[in-house]
């Protein structure tokens, strides 16, 4: 009968486990370019039952126990198996803001941070002091050759993440050697420094919507042209949670760790009355 305990117990602390992850979800609806945790739980090892005689002994000797009759299962729990992240693409909702740069597609913006480099979905950027394209917590935006030092309304982010600028306010060295440009009065700045990795599902959140690689997810790989998704100006990509389905999800919690509550009140019911029934008869 204690097993029932902690078979309930595991069950209710499992939807605890998910009923954080709906949560966050939920709390994080209308963060651009959140994307939402899913929760995979696992059953622990289940347990063959095998007929025995009245008086508990097996009808086989206990060398040969295995070979008894097998009457059924009797599962033992379930335990997380892991919380990642889903990177399903979300929509797109229009700005019209220049400093606002959505992806379609598979793929991270790439931020600088005082620990590192760190990856990013979120494209709803501001220009820093100094003129640098940054986020809003004020980490420089990257370009694969450095921070991207733009202006106000002069500045264009075309399909492939290529960051140009007005030739009237670029540094003359970037005029050398710059006469394949896409528009007359246009010089290529840099290209955003646009990231993969081969598993991305491992990437470590870290707040404000930054993710940080881990042994797992393997370390970040530039996008090579033709590969990377497609960038689009004046755009932020929306959270892919679903709150309709959240709610649904969390309702259904609930009713699972009731459940389990229940198991462990019969459990003690019962163990409750088994004591009494012997102390009574003993």
């Amino acid at each position: 009968m204690i097993r029932g305990w902690y078979t309930g117990a595991s069950g209710m602390r499992a939807q605890q486990w998910k009923l954080d992850a709906v949560a966050n979800n939920l709390a994080n609806v209308d963060v651009n370019g959140y994307k939402k945790d899913l929760a995979v739980h696992k059953a622990f090892p289940e347990m063959l039952m095998r007929r025995m005689n009245d008086d508990g002994v097996y009808r086989h000797p206990f060398g040969s126990a295995d070979e008894a009759p097998i009457v059924g299962k009797l599962g033992t729990g379930v335990e997380l198996n892991e919380l990642y992240t889903d990177f399903q693409q979300g929509s797109m909702k229009e700005t019209e803001n220049d400093f606002d740069i959505a992806l379609d597609g598979k793929g991270f913006f790439t931020v600088m941070t005082p620990w590192g480099e760190r990856y990013t979905r979120n494209g709803a950027f501001i220009l820093g002091k100094e003129g640098y394209l940054e986020t809003k917590e004020g980490y420089p935006v990257m370009g694969e050759n450095g921070p991207l030092q733009v202006k106000a309304n002069n500045f264009q982010v075309d399909k492939e993440g290529g960051v140009w600028i007005n030739a009237a306010y670029a540094d003359p060295a970037l005029l050398v050697g710059r006469e394949n440009n896409t528009w007359d009065d246009t010089v290529l700045l840099d290209k955003l420094k646009l990231v993969d990795f081969d598993l991305d599902r491992y990437l470590q959140k870290q707040g404000s919507s930054l993710y940080r690689a881990t042994d797992t997810s393997g370390e970040a790989q530039i996008m090579e042209r033709g590969q990377s998704p497609r960038v689009v100006q004046g755009f932020v990509e929306t959270s892919n949670v679903d709150p309709v389905l959240e709610m649904v999800q969390m309702i259904e919690v609930n009713r699972a760790y009731e459940a389990n509550q229940k198991v462990i009140q019969s459990e003690d019911s019962m163990l409750g009355t088994l004591l009494t029934q012997v102390a009574r008869f003993g």
